[in-house]
């Protein structure tokens, strides 16, 4: 890829969550730190959510929080928190998930951008195993890049 889908301070391996909120906050909060987002829009990921139900699971251990551009957003990223251990969503066909995606647009245009290349890389299904089994942030980094 010319350009990083997901830098290396957006990854976190290991990440222990007791539910959805947690994982998603903790997910949520690697944007936080690097400025992407504040954290008022962690909290709109999450209400996203409560609001309707668990349409971020988007496929079998996979979620992608986000919620609509705000001024809680200052520039697009995009992050991933592996679980420790996998937790439920609420979605019958595709809990528990262990594998949460955050992410953070300016804009309609670089939200679907962003969908885009994101969708790109959870189809591989060899990239997605090798995510599951990375032990390092480094060893993420290295299969998404």
């Amino acid at each position: 890829m010319t350009e990083e889908l997901i830098k290396k301070e957006h990854v976190a391996v290991g990440v222990r969550a007791k539910d959805w909120e947690r994982a998603i906050e903790a997910s949520g909060s690697l944007l936080v730190k690097s400025g992407a987002v504040t954290s008022e829009y962690v909290k709109q990921m999450i209400d996203s959510v409560k609001e309707n139900g668990p349409y971020i699971v988007i496929g079998p251990g996979m979620a992608i929080a986000h919620a609509r551009p705000s001024e809680a957003v200052h520039t697009d990223a995009v992050s991933l928190a592996i679980l420790k251990e996998a937790v439920p969503f609420g979605n019958e066909e595709n809990d528990p998930v262990d594998l949460v995606f955050s992410f953070s647009a300016t804009g309609a245009e670089s939200h679907l951008h962003l969908i885009e290349r994101l969708s790109r890389l959870l189809l591989d299904e060899e990239k997605v195993g090798q995510l599951r089994e990375a032990k390092s942030d480094e060893d993420v980094y290295q299969i998404i890049s």
